[in-house]
């Protein structure tokens, strides 16, 4: 018989279906058996009425365990006794297609590295599985603005011959006779694909981090979303872009899994306003100082304890979750990121902060061969033809047209949006510096 979704019940009273899934909990008592079965769209109660000696469907309800997967055929019919949507199958047949075994390793108040060792049954949990069913409206609406926009997608190559642009250390990886690397950033491949005449770049994919960091917000490994777009006269374009991709975001959330994410995470998902609340870091220097914060005034940069009291002051004053810092010292961004020429001193650059956390580091780019060795130069680093830039470079040799862009961490944004309290919550199987397994 052909499948019934247990999601889908309500339209099938009165017929015998097919159901398959797991037992979520059991209640045998001596005259009637009930077994909540649950699939990926919800959960039913099957009840079944002791018939007596003889009675073999009782006998192997008796005999199952919690997380088995069942097939169970029988007839939908209304009971407003029961909570689970009104309704219940009265069992015809039963058939146990893999018996858990009895004592499951983990449970409701099992704890995060526990939980982590078990993951797929963790993710039976609605709650856990809703992770995912939100991580793929999220993708698909990043993809359907993308598309709108004029967005190419690319994926760029995970293994490099040289360390990406960021400071972190990498992974290095056996390549034959030689190391490789893992790509900390698609950056350099992002602005090739600018140079090769791709208008607008769009990407979903991995990204590696050897840092050694223990954060509720940090993993080796994780999908990065990465956009570049040519012609840019300045880095404001890149950030309206990625409002208007984060509100179809969060409207396409809000529309699908609003009610769920509420019910099981105690979370609101709420749709920004555009644009987004705007400061320099000057300004948001200047404020989060007036409020206590860096008293000696040594930072030149935000920690996460500034982000966390910036998004909470800009919040109480304007009533939005998102903030976008700019201008960052160049001191503490890449050489790559244009310097403007009325302050040469700081950066055509920006972070998004969302609810206290950073999700995006962006910047119009410098474009200018010249420009962009002296910058490398300037940082130390080896701008030769010969050295680990000049692939690189070489890309800006032959008409570089102006262009900016920025990286989205997937994880970090199915985080806030749900309230997780961590990023090991927001990802399918982990991974940070003590975790390799599952």
């Amino acid at each position: 018989m052909v499948r019934a979704l247990v999601g889908e019940l309500a339209s099938a009273v009165g017929r015998t279906v097919t159901v398959k899934g797991w037992v979520n909990t059991l209640r045998l008592q001596s005259k009637v058996q009930f077994v909540v079965v649950r699939d990926h769209t919800g959960m039913v109660q099957v009840t079944h009425r002791r018939g007596g000696e003889g009675d073999a469907l009782g006998e192997l309800l008796r005999g199952l365990t919690v997380e088995s997967a069942v097939v169970v055929t029988g007839r939908v019919v209304l009971n407003p006794v029961v909570k689970l949507g009104g309704l219940e199958i009265v069992p015809e047949r039963v058939e146990v297609v893999s018996a858990a075994e009895p004592g499951l390793p983990i449970g409701a108040e099992t704890g995060p590295e526990q939980r982590l060792n078990w993951r797929f049954l963790d993710i039976r949990r609605p709650e856990r599985r809703l992770v995912f069913e939100v991580q793929t409206t999220v993708e698909q609406a990043m993809r359907e603005v993308a598309a709108e926009e004029g967005c190419t997608e690319l994926h760029t190559p995970k293994l490099m011959g040289t360390a990406s642009e960021s400071g972190a250390e990498v992974f290095e990886v056996g390549y034959f006779d030689r190391t490789a690397y893992l790509a900390q950033s698609p950056q350099f491949y992002k602005q090739m694909a600018i140079a090769a005449g791709i208008d607008r770049v769009f990407e979903i994919g991995p990204v590696f981090r050897a840092e050694p960091s223990f954060t509720s917000r940090h993993a080796t490994e994780f999908t990065g979303v990465d956009v570049e777009l040519a012609w840019t006269e300045d880095v404001g374009e890149v950030m309206a872009f990625e409002e208007r991709m984060l509100r179809r975001v969060l409207e396409r959330v809000a529309e699908r899994h609003g009610e769920q994410i509420e019910q099981h995470w105690n979370t609101r998902v709420t749709v920004p306003e555009l644009p987004f609340p705007r400061l320099t870091m000057a300004e948001a220097t200047e404020k989060l100082r007036d409020a206590g914060w860096d008293p000696e005034g040594a930072r030149e940069d935000l920690d996460p304890e500034g982000e966390r009291l910036l998004s909470a002051l800009v919040a109480q004053e304007t009533g939005h979750e998102f903030v976008f810092v700019t201008r960052f010292p160049a001191s503490v961004r890449p050489f790559y990121h244009r310097r403007p020429a009325d302050d040469p001193g700081v950066t055509d650059s920006f972070d998004l902060l969302w609810k206290g956390v950073e999700i995006t580091t962006g910047a119009q780019r410098e474009h200018r061969h010249a420009r962009l060795v002296e910058q490398a130069r300037e940082k130390g680093m080896d701008a030769s033809p010969g050295g680990p830039l000049g692939r690189y470079l070489d890309c800006f040799r032959y008409g570089m047209p102006p262009h900016g862009g920025f990286g989205l961490g997937l994880g970090r944004v199915l985080m806030l949006a749900l309230g997780l309290p961590s990023i090991r919550d927001a990802v399918f199987l982990f991974r940070g510096p003590n975790r390799l397994e599952p």
